[in-house]
């Protein structure tokens, strides 16, 4: 029998143009197709855990897609249901990762998991707060996030906490729906984890926003220019130490 049961999710925007909220000059949208960082560090790690074969259960799950302009695509001011029934006021479609994330977060809690963790380039705002080479912890856990800190520390991955401040979820509210995907530009990151925790009930859970670190512009002694796989050793020290 297994020790634990975990749930990793992953973003998995295979591109992200913005949608209608198109990427305008200088966004950097060329750079796009690393909006699929946290599902592929959600599946480095299960390449690795699965070798290791450690005695533990762990669902990895990607809500893979891409944000286009398309006929079809969502637009500002429609109203999506979740898969939890909660509804959500579209109120910049560049904001799309949240949106695939809460359905995964519920069907994580499904399987009956003792721990949910998520990545994702959620958003520039983490970038602004923490730089390029340190990703954002926010979980109202704090065994969780203790495990997840000293997971990172031993990864040599550089992770920071961050507050849950309840109060910026009044930024969320919707006149029309339970809350909208966006909130004010300040606290962006902060807004963006506490839209996600509406979709957890019970199980202990951390959203990482690994926005800053999973891609660099510069050759050092350790990555070339690209992907750096930032993640993987976290995730996979979590999975097997605790």
């Amino acid at each position: 029998m297994p020790k634990r049961k975990l749930a990793i999710i992953g973003k998995g925007l295979t591109f992200d143009s913005g949608g209608l909220n198109i990427k305008g000059a200088g966004s950097g949208i060329e750079t796009m197709k690393m909006d699929m960082g946290g599902s592929a560090a959600a599946l480095g790690a299960a390449k690795v855990i699965g070798q290791l074969q450690p005695e533990v259960e762990v669902h990895f799950i990607v809500a893979a897609t891409e944000n286009m302009i398309s006929g079809h695509a969502m637009r500002p001011g429609d109203i999506l249901t979740a898969s939890n029934g909660k509804t959500i006021e579209i109120n910049n479609t560049d904001a799309e990762g949240r949106l695939t994330l809460a359905d995964a977060l519920v069907f994580a809690e499904k399987l009956g998991v003792d721990a949910i963790v998520d990545l994702a380039t959620l958003t520039g705002a983490c970038v602004v707060a923490l730089g390029d080479d340190i990703a954002g912890l926010w979980t109202p856990e704090e065994e969780l996030s203790t495990q997840l800190l000293q997971a990172s520390e031993s990864a040599g991955e550089k992770l920071w906490r961050m507050p849950m401040e309840e109060k910026y979820f009044e930024g969320l509210k919707s006149p029309i729906a339970d809350m909208k995907n966006t909130g004010p530009r300040a606290g962006g990151s902060i807004t963006a984890a506490l839209f996600l925790k509406q979709f957890v009930k019970e199980t202990p859970w951390a959203h990482l926003d690994v926005a800053g670190p999973v891609w660099t512009d510069k050759e050092n002694g350790y990555n070339n220019a690209g992907a750096t796989g930032y993640g993987v050793r976290t995730l996979v020290n979590w999975a097997i130490s605790n």
